[in-house]
């Protein structure tokens, strides 16, 4: 089968007109973002704010298009919203994207409007939990993994969706290689393994692809991965959240009913300085902080079993006591869990009635406690969770 071009790809999408402008997309230069791997396409249409509630048939209307060409596999194009061009010809990004709804400069919404509008995302999840970290590096990923199979273990339906676009990890390490399917050319079925349904980007890309997309464009795709993939009936939705607390976390946490974030950091003063922003950025949004938990908290050496506390110890303790939040309990810095998650066999599967492993395993015990515990009503925040049923 030959390979798909950008060239075939932009002349199909110039049979696509812009209703308003009366002339196509990429006459218009619209399109943005393109990426092209063994028949998967993905784009971004750039329009104007204002427009964004009527443009959704438009980004329909392109999708369809490029869909038509032979060898096509799957298409996702994302609506990306930019302020008008200025009277030099350039024009400015705005912090916010469309999706068939409007957003303000900086992406917010009010509550209500945001309430209405999120639980469509994600129909038949009861529970989305953010696993986030205030700087990258201290084991979100692992602990997000190992969170939702100590889920599944505990008896719970469960999901993983990996939203660090930029350096999504989940692939790996869940052990799941190939590509989602879509049964009616319209939504994705995420990929399954150790009984945990997994969406992540590295699924549409190849892992040593560089994913150079504007803050839009990735929020964008952050809630098709919601709105468009059949996650089924779900207790929990665990979010594999990207490090730090810049425009794409913020966007997640205000437009996506969370039901509740953990906090992860490590002991040492200057990553509780970051993990006290991410708290603060989800208190902000209003949505609840389940807890902190500390990884890489110390070192126990495999041969003589002398306790070494590298990065320090007792500092997220000691930081959730100061902030009037649950520590949730210390992880170690141990081989084991790094080789594991590396080979796509995480703690909780592969040694689960290890120390390590029961640690996750009360973790989750604890975070479902706190979830259930909450009740439909939810914390009383504008964007509840979506319960079904």
């Amino acid at each position: 089968m030959a390979e798909i071009t950008e060239s075939q790809i932009l002349a199909a999408l110039r049979t696509v007109i812009d209703p308003d402008r009366k002339a196509d997309v990429v006459s218009l230069g619209m399109v943005s973002g393109m990426a092209i791997r063994d028949g998967m396409v993905q784009f971004a249409l750039e329009v104007d704010p204002k427009r964004g509630p009527s443009l959704e048939p438009l980004r329909r209307s392109a999708e369809k298009a490029v869909e038509a060409i032979p060898g096509i596999r799957s298409v996702t194009a994302v609506l990306t919203a930019h302020r008008e061009a200025s009277a030099a010809g350039g024009h400015g990004h705005a912090q916010g994207h469309s999706h068939g709804h409007a957003h303000g400069p900086a992406g917010a919404q009010a509550p209500g409007q945001g309430a209405g509008g999120q639980r469509a995302l994600v129909p038949g999840v009861r529970h989305i939990v953010a696993v986030a970290s205030g700087k990258g590096g201290v084991g979100k990923s692992t602990t997000a993994v190992n969170l939702a199979l100590g889920l599944r273990a505990n008896g719970q339906r469960v999901g993983l969706l990996d939203a660090d676009i930029y350096g999504p990890s989940m692939p790996r390490m869940m052990n799941i290689s190939g590509r989602p399917t879509s049964p009616d050319g319209k939504t994705l079925r995420p990929m399954e393994n150790y009984g945990v349904r997994v969406m992540s980007m590295g699924f549409l890309v190849a892992e040593d692809t560089p994913m150079i997309w504007r803050g839009p464009m990735v929020q964008s795709a952050l809630q098709q991965m919601l709105r468009d993939v059949d996650w089924g009936e779900l207790d929990v939705l665990v979010v594999d959240m990207p490090p730090g607390t810049g425009d794409a976390q913020l966007t997640m946490a205000q437009q996506v009913p969370l039901a509740g974030a953990v906090i992860v950091s490590t002991p040492q003063d200057i990553a509780l300085l970051d993990a006290r922003k991410g708290l603060n950025m989800f208190r902000k949004v209003d949505v609840p902080v389940l807890g902190i938990i500390e990884n890489m908290s110390y070192f126990c050496c495999p041969n003589c079993g002398h306790r070494s506390d590298i990065f320090s110890h007792g500092g997220a303790r000691k930081e959730a006591e100061r902030l009037g939040t649950e520590f949730l309990g210390e992880i170690p810095l141990d081989i084991e869990i790094r080789e594991t998650s590396d080979e796509g066999r995480p703690i909780v599967v592969s040694t689960p009635d290890s120390p390590h492993a029961q640690a996750y395993l009360a973790l989750a015990a604890r975070v479902w406690e706190k979830l259930s515990g909450q009740g439909a009503g939810g914390s009383g925040r504008a964007a509840p969770r979506i319960v079904v049923g």
